[in-house]
């Protein structure tokens, strides 16, 4: 099972960067030796991330979201729920392409993977600035932890 772990966001932007933050944490941990785990910055997105989804058979992305929660508050989305919440949730933004445009052209292509899951955090801030707010870099780790614990699942079948 290839699993691809994408992180979105704009680094430039604080919070809007968690899922790149997440990515790049991953990157000291075991998954990141893993052959069947690809961690990727897929940054502000774009069309060329459509061939990425539809070579992986399980999908994991992470990225801020509006959960109408404390900031750094983490939700995990699986399965049908992640497609319940990409297209409830959809928000306006400087990206080339949506999230729920990287879907549709997946499903289209007739490869939206089963096993899916959404990371979402809580953003605080979403202006100029390098590095996240204290409470959405504490849920960093936490991110790792869930996506770690995702993976597992999934291997073990469940």
């Amino acid at each position: 099972m290839k699993v691809l772990v994408l992180g979105i966001g704009n680094s430039i932007l604080s919070d809007e960067g968690v899922g790149i933050h997440v990515i790049e944490a991953l990157t000291q941990t075991p998954l990141a030796t893993q052959d069947d785990v690809e961690l990727l910055d897929g940054g502000t997105l774009s069309f060329t991330l459509a061939g990425p989804i539809q070579d992986a058979d399980a999908l994991i992305v992470v990225d801020a979201a509006q959960l109408k929660s404390a900031p750094g508050t983490l939700q995990v989305f699986q399965g049908e729920a992640m497609d319940t919440f990409l297209m409830n949730n959809r928000r306006s933004s400087v990206h080339e392409v949506g999230l729920t445009d990287l879907r549709a052209i997946a499903m289209l292509a007739g490869h939206w993977p089963e096993r899916r899951a959404m990371v979402a955090i809580q953003p605080q801030k979403l202006d100029w600035g390098e590095y996240p707010t204290d409470a959405v870099a504490a849920a960093i780790p936490v991110a790792c932890a869930h996506i770690e614990s995702i993976i597992g699942a999934w291997r073990n079948g469940s």
